[in-house]
């Protein structure tokens, strides 16, 4: 009785561990935040230059429309880009009131801190 116990957890444990796999793999192909995707690099590029260009250098070279606003492909000097994560799904805010408050979804942020690691300067 007591190997016939054994038995059943140990299959109970497998059938739990081949569901739960099973399960897992129907999902990564349709996740994407988080990483489970590369990131859309040109998504990212979009991105920036439709919610940043306004004050931010976005691309791999050139001045800031706005001189405080620091190029973004030297934001990796100062911070982690991965950093970034957070502050981007919670809402950057800043101390001057020219920059908006604004959020990305999950999805927005993997692209964008992909596109970003991309050109960052040394």
């Amino acid at each position: 009785m007591i190997h016939l116990l054994s038995f059943d957890r140990n299959l109970l444990r497998t059938v739990f561990l081949v569901a739960f796999l099973a399960t897992g793999a129907s999902f990564a192909g349709a996740a994407h935040a988080g990483g489970a995707e590369a990131p859309n690099l040109e998504a990212g590029q979009a991105l920036a230059e439709t919610s940043c260009a306004h004050c931010h250098a976005v691309g791999r070279s050139g001045a800031s429309p706005i001189v405080q606003a620091p190029p973004f492909r030297y934001l990796g000097r100062k911070w982690p880009v991965e950093n970034l994560a957070e502050a981007l799904a919670e809402g950057i805010v800043v101390g001057h009131p020219a920059m908006p408050a604004f959020a990305f979804s999950p999805a927005e942020i993997d692209d964008f801190l992909g596109w970003l690691q991309a050109i960052q300067e040394k």
